[in-house]
């Protein structure tokens, strides 16, 4: 579905992270739905690399972006030399900045806050170098403890929802002082199609409906049906990512649903979608302390600066997802 009217002719649009998850379906939403805008994608790629939780430093892949006709660049924001090789080679108009280190279970703070929000800050100078508009990544991590899913209520738990409130506060001040609009995301937890190579940081319904698939019983922490998220498929995503590009005002804001789902939903509805029905095994949650047992988003402002509104409901979402969850599995999972 295309979400803006004009066709974006000669405009040339930065998408960091487009080897990842959301940057990857962002790219392929423009070459779908604006082929005529020139799309140019950033990401440093996966080396092995690894953090000290032995999960990947970087979830790109350049298997999201088959078929993709824009430009590729791998690179890394924190590479002074890559920034200004974007300033004196390009002229941008929108950046969509994705990139980040997104795992929350990253001990490197170091490393966190050196790329979430130091090369946010540069890429921030850079769209201002460039009259470009700028949309943004941020997180529901932002709130972690709070109970109040608002902008103005965050309480984060561990360094990456705290990087990206610094990301907030960075952009609140460039919103003050700047021409060009500055829009950030709060992601709630988002699922769909490219997901896949983020590995164990994917989402749940991706994992579960791999178990499922391979025969296995789901797996699901004590208490999942109290536990509960605002789950958000990838296309309400990207709808509120190009409805960003045009704002009524600079503002941070929520994605998500407005409605909290459990855990036990997604195998519920995953068991009835596949019609497989085994059986569901409990075990006990090892990161009570730091993990969030309920999310839900407040979209009153997202309605108003963006005039987004959710399309999909998890039945929906799923639903949709589903021939691409069972490709995943067949051709990456079994092989």
């Amino acid at each position: 579905m295309r979400y803006i009217d004009d066709d974006l002719k000669n405009k040339t649009i930065l998408i960091t992270g487009g080897a990842g998850f959301i940057g990857s379906n962002l790219a392929f939403y423009f070459q779908h739905n604006h082929p005529q805008a020139k799309v140019v994608v950033l990401d440093t790629f996966r080396s092995g690399e690894t953090l000290s939780n032995g999960n990947l430093k970087s979830f790109g892949h350049f298997k999201n972006l088959i078929g993709f006709n824009g430009e590729v660049i791998s690179g890394d924001i924190n590479d002074p030399s890559l920034l200004a090789r974007l300033e004196r080679d390009y002229k941008f108009d929108y950046i969509f900045h994705e990139a980040a280190i997104s795992d929350t279970t990253a001990q490197e703070q170091d490393l966190m806050i050196k790329t979430n929000v130091n090369a946010f800050k540069d890429l921030l100078d850079l769209a201002l170098k460039h009259n470009a508009n700028m949309i943004y990544a941020s997180s529901a991590a932002t709130y972690g403890s709070s109970d109040i899913f608002k902008v103005g209520y965050e309480q984060p738990n561990n360094v990456y929802g705290f990087s990206k409130v610094m990301m907030d506060n960075i952009a609140n001040e460039y919103m003050l002082k700047s021409d060009i609009s500055i829009v950030g995301l709060r992601y709630f937890n988002v699922y769909g199609p490219r997901e896949y190579f983020k590995n164990t940081t994917a989402s749940m319904v991706l994992q579960f409906g791999h178990q499922i698939l391979a025969g296995k019983n789901p797996r699901l922490f004590e208490g999942s049906d109290k536990i509960k998220r605002d789950f958000i498929y990838i296309e309400d995503v990207i709808q509120a990512n190009i409805k960003a590009m045009h704002p009524r005002k600079s503002a941070v804001v929520n994605v998500g649903t407005a409605k909290a789902r459990s855990f036990q939903d997604i195998v519920d509805i995953l068991c009835d979608e596949l019609d497989m029905h085994p059986k569901y095994e409990y075990i006990p949650n090892p990161y009570i302390g730091s993990y969030q047992f309920f999310t839900q988003a407040d979209i009153e402002d997202t309605k108003e600066v963006l005039g987004y509104e959710p399309r999909y409901e998890m039945e929906e979402g799923i639903h949709d997802y589903l021939p691409e969850i069972v490709r995943i599995y067949e051709t990456e999972v079994k092989k």
